[in-house]
């Protein structure tokens, strides 16, 4: 008996030593949580569809109001080059009415040679033709104007057009939560996430990277940047990500679960492990924009970007209530 548990303990210690040759960490013992995150299907499709459309209205509102500003500086600039070409034109006007208008015709006559008419005449020719331009600039620089008007205020209507969007899906997200009896204010975790990530593609992208956690199913590249970047900032314990069947961002490859305990799932956080899920949940807070993160689910909470935390609940074991580990979903 003793030695066939000797045997175990070496066939054991071979084992990890041959994972850890190959870069792969054999999982806990409670590999995957029992996390459908939260709530019924209805709810997640719901949450995913309020949290997705206000990420795309807040980014095309960013985008417009950058482009706004550009369109500002831009018309200062032009207001200015039409000041000063009004100016210039005016100066023009002034002197040819000071002349008269028989001033050019009077010019010709009094040439004392046909040369001289003609080096006369030539110098009219172009002063009309100057005349001629800087009055076409002047109609153009005041066509750029009213144009770059016209483009702050389209940017202002797009802006309004977006906010009334957030708000729209702010209300859809904290309605399909209160349905379910919860979307309650929280607080947040304590602590902070004091890691910045960098930036990660953008789309949504399809479930096409291999999942790094062993799974054996597919992630998107949105989430392996994630993944990689939570690595990075030191977060280390146990993480799950895909998972077959059900709905949720799972099976999407746009979920990972990110266990608080070094041992994986199963057990309530608390002192360094409670820690823990709150460092990681406020990173992916902070980095929200970065990681492209749809909601974060850790400790009874829910983070929207639309709302911010919010109560949220699963019922019976520390995977559903996510007191075990920290929920990320990325769009």
């Amino acid at each position: 008996m003793a030695h066939a548990r000797s045997r175990f303990g070496l066939a054991a210690v071979l084992l990890a030593a041959a994972f850890a040759l190959v870069g792969i960490h054999p999982a806990p013992a409670a590999a995957a949580p029992n996390d459908p995150e939260g709530g019924t299907a209805t709810l997640r499709d719901q949450l995913e569809a309020a949290s997705k459309g206000f990420v795309v209205a807040q980014s095309t509102l960013a985008k417009s109001k950058k482009r706004q500003q550009e369109l500002t500086t831009q018309l200062a600039q032009v207001e200015r080059d039409l000041v000063v070409k009004q100016s210039t034109l005016g100066e023009v006007a002034n002197t040819a009415y000071q002349r008269g208008r028989l001033g050019p015709i009077s010019a010709l006559l009094n040439s004392d040679s046909p040369e001289g008419f003609m080096d006369r005449a030539a110098a009219l020719d172009a002063l009309a033709a100057t005349e001629d331009k800087k009055l076409r600039d002047l109609l153009d620089t005041q066509e750029d104007v009213k144009n770059a008007k016209l483009a702050i205020d389209n940017e202002i209507r797009e802006q309004q057009k977006q906010v009334q969007v957030m708000a729209a899906r702010k209300k859809q997200a904290e309605n399909a939560l209160a349905a379910e009896g919860g979307g309650d204010s929280a607080d947040g975790p304590s602590g902070s996430g004091a890691a910045t990530a960098s930036q990660g593609p953008s789309g949504s992208g399809s479930c096409s990277v291999k999942d790094p956690t062993g799974t054996g199913g597919c992630i998107t590249p949105r989430l392996l940047h994630a993944y990689n970047e939570t690595k990075k900032a030191g977060f280390s314990k146990y993480v799950y990500c895909w998972r077959s069947g059900g709905s949720g961002e799972h099976p999407k490859g746009r979920a990972c679960d990110w266990a608080v305990a070094s041992g994986g799932f199963g057990s309530v956080a608390s002192g360094s492990n409670k820690d823990y899920g709150d460092r990681l949940a406020n990173f992916y807070i902070k980095n929200a924009s970065a990681l492209g993160v749809l909601y974060v689910i850790w400790f009874r909470r829910i983070w929207l970007p639309s709302s911010g935390w919010k109560s949220y609940s699963g019922s019976g074991s520390p995977s559903a209530e996510h007191t075990d580990h920290v929920h990320l979903s990325v769009t």
